[in-house]
């Protein structure tokens, strides 16, 4: 197969500007996605579509309850080869993984596929038909930079990567980034069976950092932040724990908000104005548990993080911002209390937040996404030596994932 495409400044420019790395670093990774794309579906007309991963800056655990969030799409992603064919069926294949196989004119719920790859597609193709879109077939092979289990939406990558190709390819790439989100969002809740928020598949969708204001879920506002912090790297760490116990942890977040919410007369945080809030928040005390109450106070203030760190990107006041991250994270863990879970019975996330920062050159800290098990976000001086191992030594190096923030979000790619 000719890989000459994967040579040249082009190609050199596209790397840079889509992963923040050299030609060399991602040369391999078309090279063998497009010579399996040949070997399986036997053509070698090929595009290349690329969805990346996803972070959580400020905002954790306040879209739910129509908050705001303040996220970035980062330089991991999905990376396919796509063919046309004109029967209706969408083929893909994924490294390490068996061909998947729906047909658009069929894209039926099936509880036996529940929590697959399988479920992710159909659901993807259902929401564009229900929504009067076009669909079609293709055939994909897939490769994924987007460590499964790091917190950075694995699989939110693969939806958007599905919702992008259908854009292109049958609908004349017209469809907005919240459009493709909401498809993504809904295979997640109607077919693959997680009941996930927006905010993950906004994030991938629309590239960036950007804030986004979920007090109205059927158009959420997006106010995207001019990013220039060109001096910080940025880390997910997986500090371990397991997840599988902790959903009663999960759902007694909003679920207490929610409580809150009421006694003001409303159904979420978000209907209940900062200054009425400040005005009236004493006379629900003794009226609901102390840790709800902390719960929607860190709401609140989080909602006021978000815009303030926005500010500060823009202004350019770095060590502003980190101090906002720091402050966000000390909420988490003080206020909306998901750094540990009596049910996991492990203190991994504190005991690595209280080690992290110890690390000369390590600038803010915070817990990253659900909490209670799981990973934590942290920016450090990329001047500072001894990060990159201090952190391999703590955690183990296949736990520590250096990111780079991504403009673009899910997109075809122009080679």
């Amino acid at each position: 197969m000719d890989h000459s495409q994967f040579e040249g400044e082009a190609f050199e420019k596209l790397c840079e500007n889509t992963y923040s790395t050299g030609a060399d670093a991602q040369r391999a990774r078309f090279e063998e996605i497009t010579d399996m794309h040949v070997d399986i579906f036997h053509t070698s007309d090929v595009q290349y579509y690329s969805s990346p991963g996803r972070i959580e800056i400020v905002g954790n655990h306040t879209d739910h309850n129509g908050g705001k969030v303040l996220c970035a799409a980062i330089n991991f992603d999905t990376l396919a080869a796509v063919s046309d064919r004109t029967d209706g069926i969408i083929e893909v294949k994924s490294k390490g993984y068996p061909m998947l196989r729906i047909d658009t004119a069929d894209p039926t719920f099936s509880v036996t596929e529940i929590g697959t790859s399988t479920a992710l597609i159909k659901g993807v193709v259902d929401y564009f038909i229900r929504s009067g879109k076009k669909v079609g077939g293709f055939s994909a092979t897939m490769t994924s930079s987007v460590p499964k289990g790091s917190g950075v939406s694995s699989s939110s990558s693969f939806e958007l990567a599905i919702a992008e190709v259908l854009n292109v390819k049958f609908n004349g790439g017209t469809l907005g980034p919240i459009f493709k989100a909401k498809a993504s969002q809904y295979a997640e809740n109607a077919y693959f069976g997680k009941p996930s928020g927006l905010m993950d598949q906004s994030a991938i969708a629309l590239g960036g950092v950007n804030l986004i204001d979920f007090a109205n879920l059927e158009d959420p506002k997006v106010e995207r932040a001019d990013w220039r912090f060109d001096d910080l790297d940025i880390y997910v760490v997986a500090t371990g724990g397991d997840h599988s116990n902790l959903t009663d942890d999960y759902a007694a977040i909003p679920h207490e908000m929610k409580e809150v919410a009421s006694l003001f007369g409303a159904k979420l945080l978000c209907e209940i104005s900062p200054d009425k809030w400040e005005r009236d928040k004493q006379n629900i005390v003794g009226k609901i548990s102390e840790r709800a109450y902390l719960r929607a106070e860190h709401f609140f203030e989080e909602n006021a993080r978000v815009e303030l760190a926005v500010r500060q990107i823009n202004a350019r006041d770095e060590a502003g911002f980190l101090g906002t991250v720091t402050s966000s994270g000390l909420s988490s863990r003080f206020k909306l209390q998901n750094t540990y879970s009596p049910a996991g019975q492990n203190h991994n996330l504190e005991n690595a937040l209280d080690r992290v920062v110890k690390i000369d050159g390590v600038k803010a800290t915070r817990v990253h996404g659900g909490g209670f098990a799981g990973t934590i976000l942290v920016f450090a001086d990329r001047a500072a030596t001894g990060v990159d191992n201090a952190l391999a030594l703590m955690f183990g190096d296949e736990n520590v994932f250096k990111l780079r923030i991504r403009g673009s979000g899910a997109i075809k790619l122009d080679l």
